[in-house]
């Protein structure tokens, strides 16, 4: 009979020995949690077209969408918003956290790897004298030992691979957890900001109607003196200019609080930051929702609870993988003498090879508990994932019913507010002709400077909840630039 050549021996038996690590897997096949998801937001999206630089996301859309607050063209803003990544505290634990995943992946990969070690010792040892039948008894013996050993268990149960799976899975959750976190602190950050040249507005009306209400004044107590009018008047307008004081000073102690916040977010001490004042208005940009379905793709928090989900149904293998034979390969080899000068010697040289299979027999019921566990652990991850996609669709329902209602309520404020512009005026012509008293100049002049401040709020409103919509829409994000997604599954 023919004898095979010792390369094809070779050759065939490293192939059954492949085919029998990869036959067997515990990991459960996995596919995305079902989520109720609508056809479309019940709240009106407003127009079709984008904002420039922004675009709605499509399946084929493989690339992110850049800076989101670059729509509001606040180069100021801007600046801020480049600092986040290099300076928010918060960002930097995401990074570091997201680094502690990814080094979880290498952790796990060495378990496909055998283990060397290497070692030398030396001994001395004395037997009792009292030992009958023994040669060495009551002699001192030395010992000087140089070995390697190495052990490796094949993973043919997909034990590590499903490990390696769960690591993945989770440095994908921690990448997706770093992006909301930026998306959460650009936010802050953008709404800070607005919050800010709001104040500002409202600080410069206050300001203007204080200058407008001191020269009031002036004027009036010249006219006490000439004895034109009673000092009611003056005391009336007085009033009317301190209290406008008060109110403005009440804004500089609300926009301190607020630079305060921005120095804190992008991780420079209060004391040491300041921004001067702009009383521009701020523009709201047309911001298209797209469908529902997209937010699937778009929020990062979204990606993460699903890739926990994934993680969770590795760690399912792992636990049905804990119900079979664990298989391990090891070698040893050394050199060992009682003397140092035969040491290095060919007589002194030891070794050992050979396999060990070891299975669980009984534990109590452990790997049933581990494997309920490992079960109620996914579906309660399957629970966060679809609260997760609910509160998502929730959050964009309730910025676009905002941007719609406060779109209407900005349009009636704008009329009031010309209507108290100009009974302001027709009330300051009849106080000068003398048909009506300064007291009612004063509740009208009071009535203007309301319905001023309330337009610049609902205006300011706007701008956040427009900023509150990019963030439910996932700010720009997309799935696809997580790295090498569910390439593990």
């Amino acid at each position: 009979m023919p004898t095979l050549p010792v390369t094809f021996r070779r050759k065939t038996l490293a192939l059954g020995v492949a085919c029998a690590l990869t036959a067997c897997s515990t990991l459960p096949h996995y596919s995305v949690p079902e989520a109720a998801v609508p056809a479309r937001y019940a709240a009106p999206a407003g127009p079709v077209q984008a904002a420039p630089g922004w675009a709605v996301a499509t399946p084929g859309d493989t690339h992110a969408r850049g800076d989101w607050w670059t729509l509001f063209n606040a180069p100021e803003l801007n600046r801020l918003e480049d600092q986040l990544p290099v300076s928010n505290q918060t960002i930097k634990k995401a990074v570091a956290q997201l680094q502690q995943a990814r080094a979880m992946i290498d952790y796990q990969h060495a378990g496909f790897l055998p283990t060397i070690t290497a070692g030398a010792a030396q001994s001395r040892t004395r037997l009792s004298q009292n030992v009958e039948g023994h040669s060495l008894a009551g002699q001192t013996v030395p010992d000087y030992s140089l070995g390697l050993a190495a052990s490796w268990e094949p993973d043919l149960f997909g034990r590590v691979r499903d490990a390696v799976v769960n690591a993945h899975d989770n440095a994908q959750a921690s990448e997706a957890d770093l992006e909301a976190v930026h998306l959460s602190m650009s936010t802050d950050l953008a709404s800070d900001y607005f919050a800010l040249r709001a104040l500002d507005i409202q600080k410069k009306l206050l300001d203007d109607s204080v200058t407008a209400y001191a020269a009031a004044l002036a004027i009036l107590k010249q006219q006490l003196a000439d004895g034109a009018i009673d000092a009611s008047a003056t005391a009336q307008a007085e009033t009317q200019l301190e209290d406008t004081r008060s109110q403005a000073s009440d804004i500089e102690v609300q926009r301190s609080e607020v630079v305060h916040a921005i120095a804190t977010l992008i991780g420079v001490p209060a004391s040491s930051f300041s921004l001067a004042p702009r009383g521009e208005s701020i523009p709201v940009p047309q911001i298209p929702a797209g469908l529902p379905s997209q937010l699937l793709e778009r929020r990062p928090d979204i990606a993460a609870a699903e890739r926990r989900v994934a993680a969770a149904n590795a760690q399912i293998g792992e636990a049905k993988a804990a119900f079979y034979p664990d298989l391990t390969l090891s070698a040893s080899a050394g050199l060992e003498s009682t003397f140092f000068a035969p040491w290095l010697t060919a007589p002194s040289l030891f070794w050992s090879i050979g396999p060990q299979l070891v299975g669980t027999l009984f534990d109590g019921g452990k790997r049933d508990a581990a494997l309920k566990g490992a079960t109620a652990q996914y579906d309660g991850s399957v629970a966060d994932y679809r609260q997760t996609v609910l509160v998502a669709l929730q959050q964009v329902e309730d910025n676009l019913s905002a941007l719609d209602t406060l779109a209407s309520e900005a349009q009636s404020q704008r009329r009031a507010t010309a209507a108290a512009e100009r009974s302001l005026e027709l009330t300051q012509n009849r106080y000068q002709a003398g048909a009506v008293g300064y007291l009612d100049v004063v509740t009208v002049q009071t009535i203007a400077l309301a319905n001023q401040r309330t337009e610049a709020q609902i205006q300011a409103r706007r701008v956040d909840a427009s900023v509150q919509l990019l963030k439910a829409l996932g700010g720009g994000w997309d799935r696809t630039v997580l790295s090498s997604s569910q390439n593990q599954d």
